[in-house]
């Protein structure tokens, strides 16, 4: 694109939002670049199911470059971004400047753990696909750890597994836990019953899944006490560490492996624009989604705050893909000198939530679902909306083996396994990781 006289779109974030918006401008007179830290877009609604090893990251995830290859107006760079300079219009990576005449911030999120970032290498949480690997190693090598010590005492912590955070992430990794304990892993040791895991899932308000229905709540929560998992709600994790965690009142819980649930904050994109961002560090941005008086800059997805009167936006793909197509049109339709659309319009389909083996909850406007129909629901969904053929053919047919076998069909622990825990312990094998920057939403 050398030489071109085209006008310059640069998008920071190849996750839902900032792909959505790179399809959208196929064949606009722009060139566009899409950046990314990684060289692949990640299916995160399914992250979990990479770390409760159902699946394998490459069953999820897809090169960028293969899903943009059509595109003839598109290039794509791998960097990571780190400011952005308003004056010269130009974004800042680790390989140097890109300029832009028109910039889309889709940078997502990281975990928030409200105050407390000294937590973060005890209780990871479940971002990317370097999360969901590091993950799946912690909890296999409990189990293995747990096989080989002969101290009951360190056997209950190893077996002990503690996710924050009563929402859909939480929900289904406690789900999948259990799943791979009491099932999945059962038959395979000898000197130690995995079906005597336990596995508490823990949230500070008064019930599981706060955005969905109380009565689907309600079935929530009954039908993972019927998985053997235990729900504390109501109560507020107060401290955390190598090999515990401790509850508002007191109650200490020991436990290897914790997991972070509860919350996420948007990356630094308020910072890199120095523009008035919300509580959660989200950029607040007009009914167009660019940023106040910058109208060549836009922010969506997890890091953007859009005004009130546009209604509530979740976090969540579907809100991102739909910003990601809004925006496009309004830069080509500026690019063309046609009117805009008007403001950004929201459009919620529904929520959805899976909670193991034949059970899931599904509300879409006044209809709900719940038990095998709604499972099977949440499945269909999460197919469809996969990228290529191939991703979906994958996952379907590891679902179905899972579902006729119970095996998990990924239980491969791979990475260092020398590391010990901040504690001297070294019960899991892992080495705690700083949390990641975010890379799209």
């Amino acid at each position: 694109m050398a030489g071109s006289e085209h006008p310059r779109i640069v998008i920071a974030g190849a996750g839902f939002g900032g792909l959505q918006v790179a399809r959208g401008l196929a064949g606009a007179p722009v060139d566009v670049t899409l950046v990314d830290r990684h060289n692949y877009h990640c299916f995160q609604p399914l992250l979990y199911q990479v770390a409760t090893a159902v699946l394998s990251p490459a069953d999820i995830a897809w090169p960028v470059r293969h899903i943009l290859s059509r595109q003839d107006n598109i290039t794509m760079l791998m960097a990571q971004v780190e400011g952005v300079d308003r004056a010269a219009r130009l974004l800042l990576t680790d390989r140097g400047t890109i300029p832009y005449d028109f910039l889309v911030l889709a940078t997502g999120a990281t975990h928030s753990y409200f105050g407390h970032d000294d937590w973060a290498p005890y209780a990871p949480g479940l971002k990317d696909i370097e999360d969901a690997t590091n993950l799946r190693r912690s909890i296999l090598v409990a189990f293995e750890r747990a096989e080989a010590t002969d101290d009951e005492e360190i056997r209950r912590r190893l077996l002990t597994f503690v996710i924050i955070g009563g929402g859909p992430t939480g929900v289904e990794l406690a789900g999948a836990i259990a799943e791979v304990a009491r099932h999945s892993l059962a038959p395979d040791f000898k000197n130690v019953d995995p079906r005597t895991a336990r596995i508490l899932l823990i949230e500070a308000g008064e019930r599981l899944l706060p955005a969905f229905p109380p009565e689907l709540s309600t079935y929530t929560h009954q039908r993972l006490e019927a998985m053997g998992v235990e729900v504390l709600t109501g109560r507020a994790v107060v401290d955390c560490g190598a090999d515990h965690v401790t509850l508002a009142g007191g109650e200490r819980i020991d436990a290897s492996t914790k997991i972070w649930a509860a919350g996420v904050r948007a990356s630094a994109a308020a910072q890199w624009l120095g523009v008035e961002m919300d509580r959660a560090g989200r950029c607040r941005v007009g009914p167009d989604l660019a940023v106040p008086g910058a109208p060549e800059i836009f922010v969506i997805g997890d890091t953007s705050a859009p005004p009130p009167e546009l209604g509530p936006i979740p976090g969540i793909a579907p809100a991102a893909k739909q910003m990601g197509d809004h925006v496009a049109s309004v830069i080509a339709a500026r690019v063309a000198g046609r009117p805009a659309p008007g403001p950004f319009r929201y459009r919620h389909a529904g929520d959805l939530a899976t909670i193991g083996r034949n059970a899931a909850v599904v509300k879409l406007g006044r209809l709900q679902l719940t038990g095998f129909l709604g499972w099977v629901f949440w499945g269909l969904v999460h197919v469809y909306f996969l990228v290529g053929a191939r991703n979906r053919f994958a996952v379907a047919m590891n679902w179905l083996w899972n579902y006729v076998t119970r095996q998990r069909a990924a239980r491969l622990i791979t990475g260092d396994l020398s590391g010990r825990s901040p504690a001297g312990r070294g019960e899991t094998g892992a080495t705690p990781t700083p949390t990641s920057p975010p890379s799209g939403s």
